[in-house]
């Protein structure tokens, strides 16, 4: 069997579809990863065959900071991103059986799979960006300020989420899918999600509510396990002193001054710290025997041996804190980041920072809670629940039909 894994996004979006192409490739399959060119030397160095689409994320991110683009500029940017998916996702899927869209910005995967005549299926990596009445759909504010509440209900809120896909993406796809000699799409959002979407996230940390118009199947969060040592200068680190404090922002762009404001928190608590530099780049004023730059690590490895997590509260990021038993404190800066923060925030195993950019007074505050005795006793209970085998049941049930 052959699968097409057709993703757009940062490292939150391609790991887990890469961890689905090794669990593939290990029960006997192909399986070659479609999405952004970020992530190609990784994938190779797992041995998953990888077919990049677009420009590289990061810098386009880097450069385009701050710039919000006109009406006619987001016109053209939505027409090329969608002409590039539908060009690289017709190449990769020469051959492949089923094609599998992780995240809602693969918007070309279910029309080729259509083009095709070969399977497709839908999988989200929150709960939160599944339409249900049990939730409103998630929506981009300002950085770090979680939207208001609005008045409406759910179901209105998701209907009006509709038409903005709609509006956003219907005249691009149309055009595409009119060339192919397809229909066009009536609903956007529904034609990308199917009516039996799969969720790829933990049932504990990220439960589905449920809804009467989808059947969705979570197989947990497909997560893929890191083999790979810790440099010595961070094992050194950690063996040098009591169990630092992590801060780390991954792909998003972090709040100003953090990583100051993060060493002061730490500092202010008596532990020491490790700032991941991240795609923001994070740097230290100065070099300390308390503190400790890092670059990519395998934070699987290097989460059980701090005393918590401090990051942005990307899906991945909280799952393996989760698995890993550290206590977090998740500072959201966009989407479903606040939904995550909630959910740990509930489930005791960690703080939600509040609303705003982080001082040295909110930070400090937040991580002392965290750092609590019952905090992470709640911490190392929650992981023994996580589940780790959300891939490997993702993969059975592709090869099964």
């Amino acid at each position: 069997m052959r699968v097409l894994l057709s993703t757009i996004g940062s490292r939150g979006e391609v790991q887990p579809v890469i961890a689905l192409a090794v669990q593939l490739r290990e029960a006997g399959h192909e399986a070659v990863v479609c999405a952004p060119p970020d992530f190609r030397e990784w994938a190779g160095s797992l041995g998953v065959t990888y077919v990049g689409v677009g420009p590289e994320l990061r810098a386009t991110a880097m450069r385009t900071e701050g710039v919000v683009p006109t009406a006619e500029q987001r016109r053209t940017m939505i027409e090329g991103t969608v002409a590039a998916q539908f060009a690289a996702v017709r190449a990769a899927a020469e051959g492949c059986d089923v094609i599998v869209g992780g995240g809602a910005l693969a918007i070309a995967a279910g029309s080729v799979a259509e083009e095709r005549g070969i399977g497709y299926v839908y999988a989200a990596f929150a709960p939160l960006t599944l339409p249900s009445p049990h939730h409103a759909p998630p929506v981009f504010g300002l950085p770090g300020e979680e939207p208001a509440d609005s008045p409406l209900d759910n179901r209105t809120l998701w209907a009006q989420d509709a038409q903005r896909w709609n509006a956003m993406w219907g005249a691009a796809l149309d055009a595409q899918r009119g060339a192919a000699g397809l229909a066009p799409v009536g609903d956007v959002s529904r034609h990308l999600f199917t009516g039996t979407p799969w969720l790829a996230a933990d049932p504990t940390l990220a439960p589905w509510p449920g809804s009467s118009e989808l059947e969705v199947w979570q197989t947990g969060a497909w997560m893929l396990t890191d083999h790979r040592p810790l440099p010595a200068e961070v094992r050194e680190f950690l063996d040098a002193g009591d169990p630092p404090v992590f801060f780390g922002f991954g792909s998003m762009h972090a709040p100003a001054g953090i990583a100051r404001t993060a060493v002061a928190a730490a500092r202010a608590l008596g532990r020491r710290a490790i700032i991941a530099r991240g795609w923001a780049g994070l740097s230290l004023d100065e070099a300390a025997p308390d503190c400790l730059l890092i670059g990519e690590v395998n934070q699987q490895a290097l989460f059980r041996r701090v005393a918590a997590v401090v990051h942005h509260g990307g899906a991945g990021t909280t799952t393996t804190a989760a698995a890993a038993g550290a206590p977090q404190v998740v500072v959201p800066r966009m989407f479903d980041q606040f939904y995550f923060a909630r959910r740990v925030d509930r489930l005791g195993n960690g703080r939600a920072h509040g609303g705003g950019e982080p001082t040295v007074d909110s930070l400090t505050a937040a991580l002392g809670r965290a750092l609590e005795p019952g905090t992470a006793e709640a911490a190392h209970a929650l992981a023994g629940r996580i589940r780790t085998d959300g891939a490997s049941l993702a993969a059975r049930r592709l090869v099964a039909g």
